[in-house]
């Protein structure tokens, strides 16, 4: 049966691998992002893009109602900012990252939630990051993705009763477009601690997302999955 799909960061890297996975399901999907100039999938029928802005949460109102009702919320847009220190990081760097990484999705959560409560139904996965567990440069990235990690854990329970399952991806660095703000050498160092000696592709990561979002059963509910290949050992 189709659903209704929206995919925030669908344009490209892991989010683009879950459009194309998403339009091979036979779902109508809407992709929301900043940028569409470089999006291959634009046109398609079962395809609707939306601009817009996650950094700032004044739009989220306006993203909410032009959308409307949806079956699946992917919660996939964020980036680093690993160029700025710990103790020399612009509160508007800061400001902004952390509303597109952490706010932007609890507010989509919140605001979606409401029509997925009233048909008994609904599948939201969000896509955190390792950093998020063991930490990373970037503080503040680190800090947003340990966040979202909570948030899935305590919508799962908000939600669960409602036929909502809410659930996360935790990857370890995926090659994307992302990884031109690490340095080769810090690329190389973490690969040494990866079994398969690689980053992962981002159709590898959107397989576990389509899955929870999917074909994962209901008892699959605020947990977090490991996606990075052994190179994290709680």
């Amino acid at each position: 049966m189709s659903q209704k799909v929206l995919i925030t960061g669908g344009n490209k890297g892991i989010g683009l691998a879950v459009t194309r996975a998403m339009i091979e399901l036979g779902h109508e999907v809407v992709v929301a992002a900043r940028d569409f100039s470089s999006f291959p999938l634009g046109g398609l029928p079962q395809v609707t893009e939306v601009e817009v802005d996650l950094s700032n949460l004044d739009n989220i109102p306006a993203l909410v109602e032009t959308v409307g009702e949806i079956d699946i919320l992917i919660n996939n847009a964020g980036y680093m900012q690993p160029k700025y220190s710990y103790d020399n990081y612009p509160v508007e760097a800061r400001t902004a990252l952390m509303n597109v990484d952490l706010y932007a999705p609890v507010e989509l959560i919140n605001a979606f939630s409401q029509g997925m409560k009233k048909r008994g139904f609904g599948r939201i996965v969000n896509t955190a990051s390792i950093a998020g567990q063991i930490g990373h440069p970037d503080v503040w990235y680190g800090i947003a993705k340990a966040g979202i990690i909570n948030a899935t854990k305590i919508y799962g329970k908000l939600l669960g009763s409602d036929g909502i399952t809410v659930n996360c991806i935790a990857p370890s660095p995926v090659e994307t477009d992302m990884q031109k703000d690490n340095s080769e050498e810090r690329k190389a160092e973490f690969k040494k601690s990866v079994p398969c000696g690689r980053f992962a592709e981002p159709e590898e990561a959107a397989k576990v997302i389509v899955w929870l979002a999917t074909e994962a059963p209901e008892y699959v509910n605020g947990t977090t999955v490991d996606f990075n290949n052994a190179s994290y050992v709680r």
